[in-house]
């Protein structure tokens, strides 16, 4: 009995990713599997009657693309909150902020993200003595576009019972004035004393946001998302919750990993959660943990003093960090660990060759390992020499180049030279080290397209700086597509399935409206999606 195809795209530049087989004009689409690639009239042969035919008119047809590391839960709920990703200015902050205060009802909260003090042309960092002026009857915490470091008002500190007494949390900072008083500044994990104190959100509201965030990843081209959690609060148990009920009605349509935070593990080992548990669209991910901070907040772990400053600082102990990622592996759970500096990164490095020295020590008799690598999260700073040496280990590393373009300012500013060091994909591709591209949304744009002009580029949207920003670290288009379609295919375990247009795959694959593999890498940014489709449906078409 011949198998005729649901779909069929025809009249294409398809580009599988497939080595084997790396260019095809048409592909065929049955039961959500790829059924056959070829040229238009072997592919069309396998319509029917009732087989929907889409003429890509020559267009570039790409994998669907995956973002391995995207908080998808603070985003799909930020979305609802105060944007501040695209503010310019300090004075063009303080109204974004008054404004919203004059539309909010005395009393209700006001939550924003995304601001990034070291574009503006004042460099300062707002503080609680401006915002109390313009919002007095409505308590605010704003996140800084890295979500290391939030600023809050003084009725936001007032409702959490913050004082000059308070002390600093385990891995935060209150920070203070040089009298001693808050500031309002709330650095790593200080913001974790407000959220308590925040209204919570019921959990039809959590899964309408959840539900709704999904289209509009489908139209940049994203059908596949690490969501990943970080320490503190409820956020695990609500964002798995409404993960699991959108997957029970079938209204998840996105492959979905999803990572616990750290403070779980030992709820995760006893319960017998592991790694790679799940189905093809939801699935356990990686245990995460936080090495350091972040290089805007000057808490990244480095091994040379800031320019202004310290050297940063380790928020998990080192001894305390092996031990407990050593307890993750042995349970079959795999770690995701936040390493942006480059002191991180060498200590990080160390521990898993300690664990790979371990596991060869032991033979036979050691624990099967994950079924997921371990990975290393931004890598943001690393030097050469522990680049080797990754290179050596069962390890990935997930990148965010987008995050590159508005880090270039602050690193300047904060390193120099010592910059040089700062995102090297090239060195990391070329040591064949798994290097997965992703957003890290919010704090990003969760664009693709933006982070392959970034990566392939080194460039701002407005083609600064001239040459691109140590642009020896410049990777191909090819390389950078890779990085959101095959290496996170293989570093879930998903080659098989994921990837690659590849006849018996999941049918998971985008158009876009130019090839960029063709134009001046700086139109990339321009570029947009037409079409997508996840599991063999077309799940968006732009109008």
């Amino acid at each position: 009995m011949n198998i005729v195809a649901d779909l069929i795209l025809y009249n294409g530049d398809i580009r599988t990713q497939n080595p084997a087989d790396p260019k095809a004009k048409a592909v065929a689409i049955s039961e959500g599997r790829i059924l056959a690639l070829g040229d238009n009239r072997k592919v069309k042969a396998l319509a029917g009657a009732g087989t929907d035919l889409v003429d890509l008119q020559g267009r570039l047809c790409l994998p669907g693309f995956i973002d391995s590391h995207f908080h998808y839960y603070d985003w799909a709920l930020g979305r609802r909150n105060l944007e501040l990703a695209g503010i310019k200015s300090f004075a063009e902050f303080i109204r974004a902020v008054a404004e919203t205060a004059r539309k909010l009802p005395p009393g209700d909260w006001i939550l924003g993200q995304g601001w990034n003090e070291a574009d503006w042309p004042e460099n300062r960092l707002p503080t609680r003595h401006d915002l109390d002026p313009i919002s007095p009857d409505h308590p605010v915490m704003l996140w800084r576009c890295d979500l290391h470091l939030a600023v809050v008002n003084s009725k936001a500190l007032a409702l959490a019972g913050i004082d000059d007494s308070t002390p600093d949390p385990q891995d935060g900072i209150i920070v203070r004035d040089e009298s001693g008083t808050a500031t309002g500044v709330l650095r790593e994990m200080a913001p974790n004393l407000i959220k308590p104190v925040i209204p919570a959100l019921t959990p039809d509201a959590i899964l309408s946001a959840m539900r709704d965030g999904m289209p509009a990843l489908h139209a940049l081209g994203l059908t596949g998302v690490h969501d990943v959690r970080i320490p503190g609060g409820v956020e695990w148990r609500d964002a798995f919750t409404a993960w699991q009920r959108l997957r029970a009605a079938d209204e998840l349509n996105l492959r979905c990993w999803v990572g616990i935070p750290s403070e779980r593990l030992e709820e995760a080992v006893g319960l017998g959660i592991r790694s790679g548990f799940g189905d093809d669209r939801l699935r356990i991910g990686q245990v995460k943990f936080f090495g350091d901070g972040g290089m805007g907040a000057r808490t990244a772990w480095l091994l040379e003093p800031y320019l202004d400053g310290g050297t940063g600082m380790c928020t998990y102990p080192i001894e305390e960090l092996e031990a407990a990622i050593r307890r993750a592996d042995r349970a079959g759970l795999a770690v995701m660990v936040h390493a942006i500096g480059d002191r991180t990164n060498r200590e990080l490095v160390r521990i898993f060759e300690r664990i790979e020295t371990s596991r060869v020590e032991a033979g036979e008799s050691a624990p099967a390992p994950p079924v997921l690598p371990h990975r290393i999260e931004h890598a943001q700073m690393i030097r050469p020499e522990d680049i080797a040496r990754i290179s050596r280990l069962p390890v990935a590393v997930s990148v965010q180049p987008h995050n590159m373009i508005l880090d270039i300012n602050m690193i300047d500013r904060c390193v120099a030279e010592r910059g040089r060091f700062t995102y090297p994909y090239r060195q990391l591709i070329d040591a064949r080290v798994p290097v997965m591209l992703s957003s890290d949304c919010p704090v990003c744009s969760p664009d693709p397209l933006v982070g392959i002009h970034a990566a392939v580029t080194r460039r701002r949207a407005d083609g600064t700086p001239e040459g691109g920003w140590y642009p020896e670290h410049r990777i191909t288009v090819e390389e950078a597509v890779r990085g959101y379609t095959v290496i996170p295919a293989a570093a879930y375990r998903m080659e098989n399935e994921l990837g690659t247009i590849t006849p018996g795959k999941r049918a998971d694959m985008i158009v876009l409206d130019r090839n960029i593999f063709d134009i001046d890498p700086m139109e990339i940014i321009d570029a947009t999606v037409d079409v997508t489709v996840f599991d063999g449906e077309v799940v968006f078409q732009k109008n």
